[in-house]
This record gives structure tokens, sequence and C-alpha cells, in this order.
């Protein structure tokens, strides 16, 4: 069973940065498609950028093109999101996700605060 644990969540003031983790415990890491997630108050969980196996490939929601970098480390089982230049509108709890077949994302952390004063 896969296990998911976000952290580096917290407040920071509009333009600053936040690099947000996310380790995996359980099976072999290297395998899964990983993904970042938020939700803001009132409103639906929306994808944010996905890294697949190998960390070649990534995808980005425009809103956080050039501002956002997901990265892994599967020698550490680590998922990364680095978040330059925040907006008071990327304040949400961000979410971890692993997809172990590539097409659904099964297992979800718990999440993680981050908040972006103006």
């Amino acid at each position: 069973q896969v296990q998911l644990v976000e952290s580096g969540g917290g407040l920071v003031q509009a333009g600053g940065s936040l690099r947000l983790s996310c380790a995996s415990s359980g099976r072999i890491f290297s395998n899964y498609r990983m993904g970042w997630f938020r939700q803001a108050p009132g409103k639906e969980r929306e994808f944010v950028a996905y890294i697949r196996r190998s960390g070649s490939i990534t995808y980005y929601r425009d809103s956080v093109k050039g501002r956002f970098t997901i990265s892994r480390d599967n020698a550490k089982n680590t998922v990364y999101l680095q978040m330059n230049s925040l907006k008071p509108e990327d304040t949400a709890i961000y979410y971890c996700a692993a997809d172990p077949k590539g097409s659904t994302w099964e297992v979800w952390g718990q999440g993680t605060q981050v908040t972006v004063s103006s």
C-alpha cells in the first residue's frame, strides 16, 4: 500500500516562494506517475502539475506555467513542487497524488496548506 505525506506548506507573501515535498512509502515509487493538485476554499480540487515516471515529461496547468516546477528524486521516493512568484490566488490545500497504472490518480496524501498574502 502506497502512502504519501506532503510537507513544506506555509504562509508566504505574494511574490515569494515555497517548495512542497511529497514522500512516498510502500511500493516502487519510480514506477508511478506523480502529480500535484490543489483545492481552494469553496472550489473544486484542480490539477496543478504532473511528472512521468522517468521525470523527463512534465505537464502544468496554464496558470502556473513558468512559476511552478515539478521534479522527482526516485532514489528518495520524493516528488517536489517548487513554487515561485506566488500569488494570492495560489492559496489552497495542495495534495500529492500517485498514479500506478498511468491512467488514474489512485493514492492521495493528506494535503498541506499554502497561504499567499497580498
